[in-house]
């Protein structure tokens, strides 16, 4: 199994490389801005592509407080920490197969893979054959970017997604050189 960051833009980068229109030009270059400094666990990266009251939705999970940030950075800086820093699992790929963008909202598709450490999950309760290794969690995912045109940003993101990313996760075992380094 491979796992390579830097897929999440590609889709991205070709859709923004033949935009003419500014605004949309900038709609999916604060998406862009926000994949990779998600992508290097660079909260304070993220956070300058957000208005200032941010909104997430996750609609798999809309009742946890946690993975459904909203009204300031610091919530959404809470949120990338406990989610993305402290389980160690920032090594994602999330590989768009649909980019659609317009004056409001930007709209990815794709597979979102996130490598997790095994210890992470056994403190989560699943039970993995090597806490030392990674596991990749795995879903089918939407992400709606909605963008706040007097602030220029992003007012959050709104996920959809679909299946269980964890079911499963013990048998999509990887090694930390099976996973690529950030080039973006």
């Amino acid at each position: 199994m491979q796992l390579d960051p830097n897929k999440t833009w590609t889709l991205v980068e070709k859709r923004l490389a033949s935009e003419t229109d500014p605004v949309l030009r900038r709609n999916l270059e604060l998406v862009l801005a926000h994949m990779k400094a998600e992508a290097r666990a660079d909260i304070e990266g993220v956070v300058a592509t957000l208005t200032e009251k941010p909104r997430y939705i996750t609609y798999a999970v809309p009742d946890q407080e946690l993975l459904n940030p909203k009204g300031s950075k610091d919530a959404v800086r809470a949120f990338y920490d406990a989610t993305i820093v402290q389980t160690g699992a920032h090594r994602l790929e999330f590989a768009c197969d649909r980019v659609i963008v317009d004056v409001d909202s930007v709209f990815t598709e794709g597979v979102m893979r996130m490598a997790y450490p095994g210890t992470t999950l056994q403190a989560m309760g699943i039970e993995v054959d090597d806490a030392t290794a990674y596991y990749v969690a795995e879903s089918r995912m939407g992400i709606v970017w909605p963008v706040d045109h007097d602030e220029g940003r992003l007012t959050g993101e709104e996920v959809y997604s679909c299946g269980d990313p964890f079911e499963g996760i013990a048998e999509r075992k990887i090694a930390l050189e099976e996973i690529a380094e950030v080039t973006g």
